[in-house]
């Protein structure tokens, strides 16, 4: 069944034309050398900074994972994503969407507000390494609507070596091009309206020495060493490479580094050519974004399809702007598990909103409790393909994502019409929780990939039956005991 394209109401489109909204995204890109997360990574995610970000994106490399778990949906077994969301969750915010293709990893976390305005979330891998038969390099990505903008997080881990510069950029072309998406807005990833390429990309610092790169690295005047990095020479020749933004590299390369110090890479190793070679420091770690090109002029398209495709550019370039600014751009020198230091980018999307009105409103009727059927009440705010697997969960406040979940229930399946507009879906008691807590309900779309609509805040109360009757919660069913150990509130 072909998905149905939005269509935001008049009023969606005045708030739009109205006001713009500025969002505070945190992005890290991290090769973690398959070593364990650290132990504290407030400094890491700016957990104490007066200014709380709206968006973390969270790109890692080189994540540790046994043989056979490389498929792109294996995500919640690896410690990184559990150490993210346990620090993140308790902080409102929730873990959107996850890819994972053998060491690559790439999460994406909202606060609770923002979250039924995220929408047509896909993930897409390409590995490049080995022949592209073990996915060792490669990329992965993640595409979604904020707010009616289309934007996409790709994560890459591109060839090693100095001299393999070349084969670095073929390998992300290959990946721009084999990457494609459903729907009629982004088919790929050029048509994002934004687009953030980050990761561990292998650039070297070519020419300079080991005792000149040092050097400046210790007088911190980066700029000598600017002209000969790979990525900024690279850039001078290829097309797809300069319609990419990056801030300076005002801090110190990032690779490689001897373990647990901040010491340049001090060990010897055995090449073909020299038996006492070390790894001259280079900014491998980097973060850089495209803004959509303005739609070129129509003069000169030759097909009606082509003038209509540009018209709709214009228009939406026009009514719903989209601004970026990059507020920080530096690397983290405490973090010692890897011979990379993590690099942290900050920015701010200035953005008219498209569309301000969830897809759907649903609210827990009643009183709560594992002694009675529950009722839920919904009603659809504005159109969408709805699906036979679309269903409404129950979540305890501070869940860590879409998947933790207490209950929920097949909304086409226990879905009852209380009028035209009103639906109501019963909840069995047997699946509430006894230990109660303060909880809401979210309506997941499977069209969409997402959750299109949160209630307020609600308490489910302690079953009555089970302490009257003196019944431990482990005793009564499994629910419970994930409701006694997440501890969130």
């Amino acid at each position: 069944m072909e998905e149905e394209e939005e269509q935001p109401s008049e009023v969606e489109l005045k708030k739009g034309r109205d006001e713009g909204h500025k969002f505070r995204l945190h992005m890290v890109t991290w090769n973690v050398a398959t070593a364990d997360p650290p132990n504290d990574v407030t400094s890491l995610l700016h957990l104490d900074s007066p200014k709380s970000p709206d968006l973390y994106v969270i790109g890692l490399q080189e994540v540790s994972a046994a043989p056979l778990r490389f498929l792109s949906d294996i995500t919640f077994d690896d410690s990184w994503s559990q150490m993210f969301m346990s620090v993140l969750a308790p902080r409102k915010y929730v873990m959107v969407s996850s890819i994972r293709m053998q060491g690559l990893l790439l999460l994406f976390f909202s606060k609770l507000e923002h979250i039924a305005f995220i929408r047509d979330i896909q993930t897409m891998y390409t590995r490049t390494g080995l022949f592209g038969y073990w996915g060792n390099k490669g990329g992965v990505s993640i595409h979604l609507s904020l707010y009616g903008h289309v934007l996409c997080f790709l994560n890459c881990h591109l060839a090693a070596h100095m001299n393999y510069a070349s084969e670095r950029v073929d390998e992300f072309e290959y990946i721009m091009d084999s990457q494609t998406f459903d729907g009629k807005k982004a088919q790929r990833i050029v048509d994002h309206r934004l687009v953030f390429w980050f990761g561990d990309l292998n650039f070297r610092i070519q020419d300079h020495g080991m005792h000149f790169v040092r050097n400046c690295i210790n007088s911190q005047n980066f700029k000598l060493l600017w002209s000969k990095d790979q990525l900024n020479m690279m850039k001078q020749k290829e097309q797809i490479l300069q319609e990419f933004e990056e801030g300076p590299l005002d801090f110190p390369p990032t690779y490689k580094f001897d373990l647990n110090s901040d010491t340049y890479d001090s060990r010897f190793y055995r090449t073909w050519f020299d038996f006492n070679k070390k790894r001259k420091p280079a900014w491998t770690d980097r973060i850089l974004w495209r803004l959509r090109p303005k739609a070129p002029p129509i003069i000169g398209q030759d097909d009606d399809e082509s003038k209509s495709d540009v018209l709709k550019q214009l228009d939406e370039d026009e009514e719903f702007p989209l601004k970026i600014r990059q507020d920080l751009y530096t690397s983290n020198m405490e973090y010692g598990v890897s011979d990379h230091k993590p690099v942290v980018g900050v920015f701010t999307l200035e953005l008219r909103k498209v569309y301000d009105t969830p897809l759907v409103r649903l609210q827990a009727e009643g009183d709560w409790s594992a002694d009675i059927d529950a009722l839920v009440i919904y009603s659809r705010l504005q159109p969408f393909s709805s699906s036979a697997w679309d269903w409404v969960g129950l979540y305890k406040v501070g869940f860590r994502s879409v998947s933790d979940y207490l209950t929920y229930t097949w909304v086409k399946d226990d879905e009852v019409a209380f009028n035209e507009e009103i639906m109501q879906v019963y909840v069995s008691k047997e699946e509430i929780p006894v230990r109660g807590g303060v909880c809401v309900l979210c309506y997941y779309s499977n069209t969409l990939q997402c959750i299109i609509g949160i209630s307020e805040p609600f308490k489910v109360h302690e079953s009555k039956v089970a302490l009257e009757e003196g019944l431990l919660p482990e005793k009564i069913n499994h629910l419970n005991q994930s409701v006694a150990g997440l501890n969130l509130q």
